[in-house]
């Protein structure tokens, strides 16, 4: 067990190392002056120049620059942004939350309707309800995030005008920003109309989580299905029906936990392509959000902070992926030997 552990902390200690010198060249990546790049002065002067480049390091070699840029990472001065002037690591805290945010409520929301449906669909593979249940999985997947999110917005919020059309939180309402996560902040808070605030907080997330949530739901019904699928057709099930037991017992006592325990560290992978698809809904839905605010960084060049922005992301899904693979390690350590065998 700390032996996992130990290995697992390691990988994440060497991803990330990684993905901090990739994030390191990217300034050298960009098109341009890198000097430019990183601080946005054009036209300075020789004497200008030589001095923010002796304050950034350029003036020594690659390794001393990413020391210290490694060094200013870990001390939170991640730089400023050429739109707003703001330091990175404020903007970065207060759209990561809404991000985090989305993306759970839709992963939960998913769980909830693929794995019950992956059930029924592997226990009653190749008949009516599984086809049916597969058709509509291959439906949901198949549709574009942005083509999804403009349908509903046109039907449940243009024609039937059931829900808003964007945003977080009606412009009516002032929560004062104390964690990000919204429904935390209007707990916190000291005003009068909480629940009125509560209520515009949740119809604003419907459709976007809606969004999200047909397409990743999908996917967790397609894997558990497969898993069942697999399970029911394994030799001790087919044991466990010779030794008398009856079809539920079967299921309830081989079926259900053997099928969840390979897929768990694929639904902990989800949550990447959720945060992937998420950048594509919060400009939809003008959802407050990073990837709603890296894409504004795109269009407008801000390098600093697409170099920001994408380490942040980055390192969220590399530390939630680990994280979740231990997690199924350590309730099943099995699964760790059946790897390295596979390898």
């Amino acid at each position: 067990m700390l032996t996992q552990i130990i290995r697992k902390f390691n990988l994440l200690i060497l991803t990330l190392f990684v993905l901090s010198i990739l994030s390191f060249l990217l300034v050298y990546l960009f098109p341009g002056d890198p000097l430019v790049n990183l601080t946005g002065l054009e036209n300075l002067s020789p004497e200008a120049h030589q001095k923010l480049a002796e304050i950034h390091g350029f003036d020594h070699s690659y390794f001393y620059q990413y020391w210290l840029y490694l060094t200013n990472l870990l001390e939170g001065e991640w730089g400023f942004s050429f739109s707003s002037g703001n330091p990175l690591w404020r903007e970065i805290m207060q759209t990561l939350p809404a991000s985090m945010e989305l993306s759970a409520y839709a992963l939960l929301f998913s769980l909830l309707i693929g794995v019950p449906f992956g059930f029924i669909a592997g226990f009653q593979h190749y008949k009516l309800s599984d086809y049916s249940l597969l058709t509509a999985s291959v439906v949901g997947y198949s549709i574009p995030v942005f083509w999804l999110s403009l349908i509903l917005i046109l039907v449940f919020s243009l024609q039937l005008g059931w829900f808003p059309l964007s945003g977080r939180l009606s412009l009516l309402y002032d929560i004062p920003h104390q964690t990000g996560f919204i429904f935390i902040d209007i707990f916190l808070s000291d005003v009068e109309f909480k629940n009125d605030a509560a209520k515009s907080a949740v119809q604003h997330l419907i459709l976007p989580t809606l969004s999200l949530t047909i397409v990743t739901a999908s996917i967790i019904f397609r894997l558990t299905r497969r898993s069942v699928i697999d399970v029911m057709s394994s030799q001790y099930i087919q044991t466990a029906y010779t030794r008398g037991l009856s079809g539920l017992q079967v299921v309830m006592r081989h079926g259900v936990r053997n099928a969840l325990l390979p897929i768990i560290p694929l639904f902990g992978m989800q949550f990447a392509v959720l945060l992937t698809n998420a950048m594509i809904v919060e400009v939809i839905f003008s959802w407050p959000g990073i990837g709603n605010w890296l894409i504004q960084a795109i269009f407008q060049r801000d390098y600093p902070a697409i170099r920001a922005g994408m380490l942040a992301v980055s390192t969220l899904v590399i530390i939630l992926t680990v994280c979740t693979d231990l997690l199924a390690n350590l309730i099943n350590p099995a699964l760790s030997g059946d790897r390295r065998a596979q390898i």
